[in-house]
């Protein structure tokens, strides 16, 4: 089993959302999360003058699949939708991968693979 974090920009999580939904992908979890990434926030000018919003907001994805799912489909349904402009702009966001060594279904204690 696999789970896939998305962080991208709120904005465009609809787009995600109704790409996954054409790749058959209807299971996700959404979080709202603030943070920065290497570009350390944005710098702004306001009446004020100059100042650095420090933390970013973002939406996180959270998809578990089975091991025999096409990951690569739905890495590349994230990052067409996410992305902005054609080559993309630093803050689009990242994908994360990593193994899931086990899952249990809360209601009949099923395990494994059956749970996603």
């Amino acid at each position: 089993m696999k789970k896939i974090e998305a962080y991208i920009r709120p904005e465009k999580l609809q787009l995600v959302k109704d790409a996954l939904d054409k790749i058959g992908i209807k299971s996700l979890t959404v979080f709202d999360v603030r943070g920065r990434g290497a570009q350390g926030g944005i710098k702004l000018t306001g009446r004020v003058g100059d100042y650095t919003v420090d933390f970013i907001d973002k939406s996180k994805l959270e998809i578990f699949v089975n091991c025999g799912t096409d990951i690569e489909s739905i890495i590349t349904a994230i990052a067409d939708a996410a992305r902005t402009e054609p080559n993309g702009r630093p803050g689009d966001g990242k994908i994360f991968i990593s193994e899931v060594e086990d899952a249990i279904r809360i209601r009949d204690l099923a395990r494994g693979e059956e749970v996603c």
